[in-house]
């Protein structure tokens, strides 16, 4: 039987336990250590060999089934796949042809409750409605020409409507245009494309908030960008420090989320956005403002956009449908200058020749029907009940010496736990009770943020986030205590 017990497990190592325990048993097969057919250790025997959890290994091994590894027969237990004899034995090494993964975040095994998402409560989607106004849009004398080849720029009748409602609101002047996107994920990666991957000379600097949202990170890093930080505070990223980097390193682009700042939740105040913009016109940055939370406001006044306050006109800002109505549509949109918006189209051309229509001819009814208002009105409501839940939680449960952010809005806050505690390390063991988060990892674009955590409360009942920052703070104590119980070093006298 082959000995696990080389399999190296580091528990302060970035990857958890389970990946590492995975990663070690395909290392095994792979040296032939472990042959084909082989059965497994049951979970309680490996778990008690390692000296781990058991939820540690089934997680494990459902990595390893997941891929193909591990076949699983009820009854019987785990056993390593065979491999089927061919003609052929020389398969193609894809390791060795395509990059590493970066941005696969493992799902914890066996969680009833998750902050690691942000995104809506599917619980509160107007289903009924939705079912109705896609039944009058198929039944429409427009269906046909719905479900053919569109162009580029959109569904022509939501982009008017879109630009109509950012005119009214003074959002688009006369010298902008618009294009609808697969969310503003797709709309980040066409300004990636756009400003970096061609070699045309000059910096390549982008300005990012750090901590934030790890899709920007990977965007802009892809793209080769040089990835320059300012830290957020609790009202946003500081424009001191801003002008510091404008300064020192010219940019290309500044990419600001103003309000809930995913994943701080920090909103900028109106003083520090008129100061934003000014920098930006100053320092000949681009402004490129990711305003798709502002509308889950549930305290205190709006603020203008960076692009209202932007005289220049030169703003490019991104909104979605995303976090207000039905994320699985992928629906999003840029307001820019013309120029912008015709080579925006021509990389989304090349990349998928448009966005879906008919996703956006329902969104298009459900906004026209006044669906969408309600459906707003009743989105802040309950999230205000859960920003409200969660906030008290926080400060109920979580151990002396967290600081926690207070937004206003958005689906989220930021956690910085007391030292020595680490998130990575509080995830393993809250996961084990059926809690996760994303540690701040995830959200690094320079500081690695070892002690801080987002917690997305957006799709949670506020009975689900009182017991998971309950459990969260049941399972920051144990690991307190763990590291009470190690026996300290005796005191050793100098050597002179």
């Amino acid at each position: 039987m082959a000995d696990f017990s080389q399999i190296a497990l580091d528990p302060s190592a970035d990857a958890p336990i389970y990946k590492q325990l995975a990663d070690g048993i395909r290392s095994l097969v792979d040296s032939g250590i472990i042959q084909s057919g082989e059965k497994l250790p049951a979970t309680r025997e490996l778990a008690g060999r390692l000296g781990l959890n058991r939820t540690t290994v089934s997680a494990a091994y459902a990595v390893l089934e997941h891929s193909g590894i591990l076949e699983g027969h009820v009854g019987r237990g785990s056993f390593i796949a065979k491999l089927a004899k061919t003609d052929h034995p020389e398969t193609t090494d894809w390791d060795s042809l395509l990059p590493p993964l970066e941005s696969a975040v493992p799902a914890a095994p066996n969680v009833q409750i998750s902050f690691a998402s942000s995104r809506p409560a599917q619980r509160s989607f107007p289903l009924a409605q939705f079912r109705r106004l896609t039944k009058e849009v198929i039944d429409s004398p427009e269906a046909a020409q719905i479900l053919q080849l569109g162009s580029p720029h959109g569904y022509p009748p939501l982009r008017r409507f879109l630009f109509e409602q950012a005119t009214a609101s003074g959002l688009a002047r006369p010298t902008d245009d618009l294009i609808i996107t697969n969310g503003c994920q797709q709309a980040l990666d066409l300004l990636a494309r756009l400003f970096f991957s061609e070699n045309r000379g000059g910096n390549n600097g982008v300005v990012l908030e750090d901590p934030v949202y790890h899709g920007l990170v990977r965007v802009f890093s892809r793209a080769g960008a040089n990835i320059l930080s300012i830290p957020v505070d609790a009202a946003g990223l500081d424009p001191a420090l801003l002008e510091e980097v404008l300064q020192q390193y010219r940019p290309r682009l500044l990419v600001v989320t103003p309000s809930f700042q995913n994943p701080t939740g920090a909103t900028l105040s109106l003083d520090r956005r008129k100061r934003i913009v000014e920098l930006a016109q100053r320092y000949s940055v681009v402004l490129v403002e990711n305003d798709i939370y502002s509308e889950l406001r549930y305290q205190g006044p709006s603020l203008p956009t960076l692009k209202e306050l932007d005289e220049s006109g030169n703003t490019i800002l991104l909104r979605s449908y995303s976090k207000v109505s039905f994320p699985g549509l992928r629906v999003g949109w840029v307001i820019a200058p013309r120029p912008v918006i015709a080579h925006l189209a021509e990389a989304k051309q090349l990349s998928d020749l448009h966005s879906d229509q008919l996703s956006q001819a329902v969104l298009l009814r459900f906004a026209e029907s006044g669906e969408l208002t309600r459906h707003l009105e009743r989105t802040r409501t309950a999230g205000a009940d859960r920003l409200t839940c969660v906030l008290e939680a926080c400060a109920r449960f979580l151990p002396a010496g967290s600081r926690f952010t207070r937004p206003t809005g958005g689906m989220s806050l930021w956690v910085e736990l007391p030292a020595p505690l680490l998130a990575d390390s509080l995830l393993r063991r809250a996961s084990e009770r059926g809690v996760d988060f994303l540690p701040g990892r995830y959200f690094s674009a320079r500081r690695p943020h070892t002690h801080g955590l987002r917690l997305s409360f957006g799709g949670l009942t506020p009975d689900e986030i009182l017991r998971g920052l309950e459990i969260l703070g049941e399972s920051a104590r144990a690991e307190l205590a763990s590291f009470a119980n190690v026996a300290p070093l005796e005191p050793v006298a100098a050597l002179v």
